[in-house]
């Protein structure tokens, strides 16, 4: 066993005495050595939860004959960093999370872990971590939150909340109403309720056989989640004893699989950057192209919140992922689960048990999948959008530019009614490097819908959006503006033709136009000059390689 290096031998005398100052018996040194990353944290909805299932997987890995032993990981909640500078923070985050893991797991030479998460950029980076790391590893995500309740209508975070306040600010809803929701929307423990990015990376998770089946869609509050989270911690002490590592299942197929699901359920532009930045820790090279080249062949089954009117309980009692999975067969590749099990083996098993949550091909919601790369003259490495959540009527679009150098200035202009029908904001220097952090766009895009424009309007930034947004807001756009992409040079009223089912985006601007105004340009300098982000910005990379570090 790994943990042998610090238990055994003569000269490890030191170590034992240390071991056994934990509370260790001497049977305990002859068991494997199993770290528990948890991101328990009271800050995060998602994660209230989790000192519950701490308990699971302890009870877990003692069955296995394993000793456990926790460790805390940092974890932010996006919505509460959400349109303010916190939000520089959650996609750097990832990387703290992956060199937390690392660090822990090879200064104590443990022998296999179990992470615990569940929001948007702790799950990338745990797996970012384990992928590096290549001992056996398995990932418990702790749950959606159940949908909310006002009167009788089913209630989700981004629609109920950041589009509720534009339509307070119309006059569509009362403050009263507006409070109302406030209090009803986020009814307790797990992750937003939709398939924003951690529901999201919650399913692609188990598509890639990281997590147990079913633990996807599980909710945080069932009795179904602690089974699957004690059972994963028994899990784990066989792959240690079996030594299957992450990387005999992070594979090119399984990470095809994962862009597959993402693009049969609709799911969020940020898996674009977390799919990507993991395969290079396994080792994988992973383009935008391969999603684009999926998202063309596989169609839009499933259409959960915000872009439907499903929620991650409906997918779950329609059959989670293995129903899914079932679904897609026929496109899928037969890689290996966690638990032994091939995708052929639990997708036979499983039993789709509504057909409205998981269509059928024939009665797809679109014929393509989720996501578009587009390219043209602002975005020549390419640009993402959730074309699932955009409507027929805006697939095609021509607008005036209204641009903006920070996302608050957009935000403002939005709510003081600035922004008419035909414009297409620009959000830059919200990039990787410029932002620094590349932040999520919700915010605005989200009063956007709830302003009435969501049908008129689009919005492109080389920042990047939540799982949460809808509509034709086209982000990632590479390279940034900081690096001397074409989206610095843009001005008011310049035309913006956006064309997903071409997958273009174009200015219409001369070469020579484009070339001259580089001439004036003076670089924003990133705004943020100490610290963590600050090293941050130095080192990261464009979006279209995965926003990692270099």
């Amino acid at each position: 066993m790994r943990s042998d290096k610090i238990k055994k031998g003569l000269e490890r005398a030191p170590h034992r005495a240390l071991l056994y100052a934990t509370g260790l018996s001497k049977k305990d040194l002859a068991r494997p050595f199993i770290g528990v990353a948890t991101s328990f944290t009271d800050l995060i909805p998602g994660h209230i939860g989790m000192r519950d299932l701490e308990r699971f997987i302890e009870r877990g890995i003692c069955y296995g004959q394993g000793v456990p032993f926790f460790f805390g990981v940092p974890g932010i909640c996006d919505g509460l960093a959400m349109g303010h500078l916190g939000m520089c923070y959650p996609l750097a985050l990832r990387e703290i999370v992956a060199d937390t893991i690392e660090t822990v797991c090879n200064a104590h030479q443990l022998d296999g872990i179990v992470c615990l998460t569940n929001c948007d950029k702790i799950t990338p980076g745990m797996l970012m971590g384990v992928a590096r790391l290549n001992i056996p590893a398995i990932l418990v995500t702790a749950g959606p939150m159940l949908s909310g309740r006002f009167n009788k209508r089913k209630l989700a975070f981004v629609h109920d909340t950041y589009e509720g306040l534009a339509r307070a600010k119309r006059g569509d809803i009362s403050r009263q109403d507006l409070s109302c929701l406030e209090m009803e929307a986020c009814p307790g423990a797990g992750a937003c309720q939709g398939l924003y990015t951690a529901n999201t990376m919650a399913c692609l998770t188990e598509t890639m056989g990281m997590s147990l089946p079913g633990c996807g869609t599980a909710l945080a509050v069932s009795a179904k989640k602690r089974r699957i989270t004690q059972a994963s911690g028994e899990r784990i002490v066989e792959l240690v004893k079996k030594d299957i590592k992450p990387r005999g299942i992070i594979t090119r197929k399984s990470l095809e699989n994962a862009i597959l699901v993402d693009m049969a359920l609709g799911g969020s532009t940020n898996t674009v950057l977390h799919l990507m930045s993991i395969a290079h820790e396994a080792g994988i090279d992973l383009d935008l192209k391969t999603f684009d080249k999926i998202s063309k062949t596989t169609p839009h089954i499933s259409c959960i919140e915000p872009a439907g009117v499903h929620f991650m309980e409906d997918l779950e009692y329609a059959g989670g992922i293995p129903a899914v999975l079932k679904r897609l067969k026929s496109k899928l590749n037969n890689t290996l689960n966690v638990n032994g099990e091939k995708a052929f083996k639990i997708a036979d098993q499983a039993i789709i048990y509504d057909e409205d949550v998981i269509r059928p091909f024939n009665k797809a919601y679109h014929k393509q999948g989720g996501i578009a790369v587009l390219y043209g003259n602002i975005a020549p490495n390419g640009a993402v959008v959730k074309q699932s959540g955009v409507s027929a009527k805006m697939m095609k679009f021509t607008g005036r530019a209204k641009v903006f150098n920070r996302e608050e200035e957009a935000m403002r202009a939005i709510l003081n009614n600035k922004i008419k029908k035909g414009d297409c904001i620009v959000i830059r220097y919200e990039g990787p490097s410029g932002g620094p952090g590349m932040r999520e766009m919700l915010a605005p895009t989200a009063a956007i819908v709830g302003m009435g424009l969501a049908d008129s309007v689009a919005l492109i930034t080389d920042g990047r959006f939540s799982g949460g947004t809808k509509g034709p807001c086209i982000g990632h756009i590479s390279p940034e503006a900081s690096a001397g992409g074409a989206i610095a040079i843009l001005k008011d009223y310049d035309t913006i033709e956006i064309d997903i089912p071409n997958r273009k985006i174009e200015a219409k601007l001369s070469k020579s136009e484009i070339e001259k105004r580089f001439k004036d340009w003076i670089a924003v300098l990133p705004k943020i000059k100490t610290g963590y982000l600050s090293r941050y910005s130095r080192l990261v990379s464009s979006a279209d390689k995965g926003a990692i570090l270099t």
